[in-house]
């Protein structure tokens, strides 16, 4: 498999070079310490090689690729991860076409309205089943500031049981129609149902949002490729049904991040514009409160993979765990620190049921984040 490249570290970027030779290593530290400064250079010891860490602010972290490619005594394949790995995560000018609609990513945070369209959802289940009340709710997080209504007809909360194809199909189809007919703004359908995606496509929705990360139906990412539309490749281990009994990782950041990069590839290979891919890391899916944390607390690592990472929190149970609040719709307060950090870490679209609260943070995140940015 060879070195393993990484992006950590918040504020000043480091990249980190994992299980290098000792010769890899000293050429790496020399080369770094020959610049002009700006960027510093730290090796550590590791029962499986070398680890390099190199750190910098982003102006001068840019500059790395052009240096590693003048020193023929870098392996190509190395300077190949190397540079792959940090434009990735330095890139800022993301701009995903759906449905003749473009969502420009790099001037702001987007919003995606959650519609659930089920009786047993954790947050809202039942309440708007009904299709009038759907649709009035989508009009108004559409005036309260969504750029994406994500539609789903089947509860993925932990220990949902599935609903039938033909189920799914009669909560969600006719509200798209509905939907797609009155809004302006893009429709996202919340399935792992390949079936339930093509019809919803159909029916005017221009995104698929795949808790599975294409997974769970085999041509899910050949039915998205024909259609033209764009996809959330999110991780879970496990299924909805069971997934919160024993989640396990060794490194979740690791493992999530390697889960959505071959999410990724099979997107590309089924066809997928890679322009019209979106990361999410599946906050709550599989994970116990502490990788919820991490995943949070690291979230600007997956900038590495080049696509933007779409983040859903709101109201989750480890919220609740953390300020000891049972009831979902009271964890407005606790779901909006997690959107202005993941903002911060490189979040570029929000997904959640309080789009005019969220709205503000955005904003406010944003105007900051901003400021430093120009400075």
């Amino acid at each position: 498999m060879g070195p393993v490249v990484r992006i950590v570290g918040n504020g000043a970027v480091a990249v980190a070079i994992q299980g290098l030779t000792a010769d890899q290593a000293a050429i790496l530290r020399d080369l770094i310490r020959s610049l002009d400064g700006g960027i510093s250079v730290a090796v550590r010891s590791t029962p499986a090689g070398k680890d390099v860490f190199i750190t910098g602010g982003r102006d001068r972290l840019q500059r790395l690729p052009e240096v590693l490619r003048s020193n023929s005594h870098v392996p190509p394949a190395l300077e190949e991860k190397i540079t792959f790995r940090l434009e990735n995560y330095l890139r800022l000018d993301y701009k995903v076409s759906c449905g003749g609609k473009v969502l420009d990513l790099g001037k702001r945070t987007h919003l995606m309205g959650i519609l659930n369209v089920t009786p047993d959802s954790f947050s809202d289940g039942g309440r708007y089943s009904n299709a009038d009340k759907a649709l009035e709710h989508a009009r108004e997080m559409v005036v309260a500031g969504a750029d994406i209504i994500d539609i789903g007809g089947e509860s993925t909360r932990p220990g949902a049981e599935p609903v039938p194809e033909a189920e799914e199909l009669r909560r969600v189809i006719p509200l798209i129609e509905r939907l797609a007919a009155e809004l302006t703004v893009p429709l996202s359908i919340d399935t792992y149902k390949s079936s339930v995606a093509q019809r919803a496509l159909q029916a005017g929705a221009s995104i698929v949002n795949d808790i599975s990360g294409l997974r769970f139906s085999r041509d899910m990412a050949g039915v998205v490729a024909a259609y033209g539309a764009a996809v959330v490749v999110m991780h879970i281990q496990g299924a909805p049904r069971s997934m919160q009994q024993h989640p396990v990782y060794e490194d979740v950041v690791s493992e999530v991040l390697a889960h959505l990069e071959e999410g990724i590839g099979i997107a590309v290979r089924a066809g997928v514009d890679r322009e019209k891919i979106v990361i999410d890391p599946g906050i709550g899916f599989g994970k116990t409160l502490e990788h919820n944390l991490t995943l949070l607390n690291r979230l600007g690592e997956f900038c590495c993979l080049g696509r933007p990472i779409l983040l859903g929190t709101s109201r989750k149970k480890f919220i609740g765990t953390v300020l000891d609040i049972p009831e979902p719709d009271q964890r407005v307060d606790g779901t909006a620190a997690t959107v202005a950090l993941g903002i911060e870490q490189g979040a570029r679209i929000i997904r959640v049921h309080d789009v005019a609260r969220m709205a503000q943070v955005a904003r406010m995140t944003d105007a900051i984040l901003k400021s430093v940015q120009s400075t």
